[in-house]
């Protein structure tokens, strides 16, 4: 949908909005002027929703044509290396590095609570 379109539905739905809110005012116990009132503001969501669908298809094709930053970790300034960096993937060398435990993680030992030596 072109924005004139909406543009111009939304002009005219505000003024058929403002008309029939004016008629409900003028006679609030009027069942059919409350009636168009409503299908007036009814027509005004839809369009409001119309322009606000195209506001969002406007913000995503305007972030799709911005470049995505590169992280600092991954910088060229700071890479050193091969095209398959995989500096963080590597095993330590053998005897270079502070061997680690395969087992699982073990907490600080935990106090006894049975006993009440005092």
């Amino acid at each position: 949908m072109e924005e004139d379109d909406i543009s111009k539905r939304l002009k005219e739905t505000a003024s058929q909005c403002g008309e029939a809110l004016d008629a409900w005012l003028k006679d609030k116990k009027d069942n059919k002027a409350r009636s168009a009132l409503q299908e007036a503001v009814h027509e005004l969501r839809k369009v409001s929703s119309r322009l606000e669908i195209e506001l969002a298809i406007s913000e995503r094709d305007e972030m799709t044509q911005k470049p995505i930053p590169i992280p600092s970790h991954r910088d060229s300034h700071k890479r050193v290396g091969d095209k398959n960096d995989n500096r963080g993937n590597r095993a330590p060398k053998e005897g270079g590095g502070k061997p680690r435990s395969s087992g699982p993680r073990k907490g600080p030992p935990k106090k006894a609570s049975g006993s009440n030596e005092g």
